[in-house]
């Protein structure tokens, strides 16, 4: 469905016709203006129009129609295709969640798809109409916007993910809770969303790169202000910044996994220990109970008024010794 549709000429919104054709003229008329139109997971009909009057290409709406698309950059003859994966960090659940957002950027106009909740792009709307100075720098603008929003985002998410890694890393070193079942399970589920959160930004360093200028080898991407690559650097540099959380949380957790993994093989290496170190302790007196209960006349001390006793305290005697040994070697 069609979330929001302006044309904004100098920096100032003006509500657009109600055909998409006479909105995108319009803006084309007027050297000052463009027409942004925003969409929330459209139906393919509904893009069909939007496809048609803004001249997208087939490969480009098929990935904006279907989602689950990495971040990338795609420059078509008429317009400029963006990737992006915003992603939202829930606290109730300290789960990571991500969304998509899918960029078009041509002549005089921006179509912004939108796939999930984890979008700022009403927030990034409103914040460009409160600055017209700004919006009258084109689509560019609005390219910009949301790549930054999205990517400062990343960093509050990420300072979250390392507050909960600081709390698991707690809770396997702790000697009470360490060993317990539910810490593996907790380490692996955090894993996964280190690894849902790497999907959003590594694959997004690339575009940005190119964005921020045509570099060693590469041409200038079309339909984006020269005078912006100095924004887009910055933007590339906030997602470094991410990137290399991002690499150090994953190597964290697999630290911490090897630990916990360590940890239960010391546990049970000390359990194996006290139970053979128990039986030992058992084997004894089993041993001479057993010699002793074979029933033969002619055994040494049979008639003795004391052999009972006698054997009793032996045992007793044997017992005391092999605790004190075995608990002078840590096995008790």
């Amino acid at each position: 469905m069609i979330v929001d549709c302006a044309i904004y000429r100098d920096g100032q919104r003006t509500e657009g016709p109600d055909d998409l054709s006479d909105a995108l003229d319009e803006a084309r008329a007027s050297h000052d203006a463009f027409v942004w139109i925003g969409l929330h997971e459209p139906t393919e009909k509904e893009f069909d129009l939007v496809t048609e009057e803004f001249g997208l290409h087939p490969l480009a709406v098929e990935d904006a129609l279907k989602a689950h698309q990495r971040p990338k950059l795609e420059v078509y003859d008429d317009s400029l295709f963006l990737v992006l994966k915003p992603v939202v960090y829930e606290p109730d659940s300290d789960a990571v969640s991500t969304g998509e957002v899918m960029i078009f950027i041509g002549d005089s106009f921006v179509v912004t798809v939108r796939h999930g909740e984890g979008s700022p792009l009403g927030a990034v709307r409103r914040r460009l109409e409160a600055d017209p100075e700004m919006l009258r720098h084109g689509p560019t603008t609005v390219l910009y916007s949301i790549a930054d929003a999205i990517v400062d985002h990343y960093l509050e998410v990420a300072t979250e993910l390392q507050t909960d890694l600081e709390e698991l890393e707690a809770e396997v070193f702790s000697p009470t809770v360490g060993g317990s079942r539910n810490t593996a399970s907790r380490i692996y589920t955090f894993k996964r969303q280190v690894l849902e959160f790497r999907r959003a930004t590594v694959p997004l360093a690339l575009p940005l790169s190119r964005l921020s200028g045509p570099g060693v080898s590469g041409a200038a991407v079309p339909f984006v202000n020269d005078e912006a690559q100095p924004f887009f650097r910055d933007v590339n540099d906030h997602l470094t910044r991410v990137n290399e959380s991002v690499e150090g949380l994953d190597r964290l957790v697999s630290d911490i996994l090897s630990a916990h993994l360590a940890q239960m093989s010391v546990r049970q290496n000390d359990d194996m220990r006290k139970i053979s170190a128990w039986a030992a302790m058992a084997a004894v007196p089993t041993m001479i109970a057993g010699i002793y209960g074979m029933n033969f006349d002619h055994m040494p001390e049979l008639h003795w008024l004391w052999s009972y006793p006698a054997v009793l305290l032996a045992m007793a005697a044997l017992e005391v010794l092999l605790y004190r040994l075995f608990k002078r070697r840590g096995w008790l």
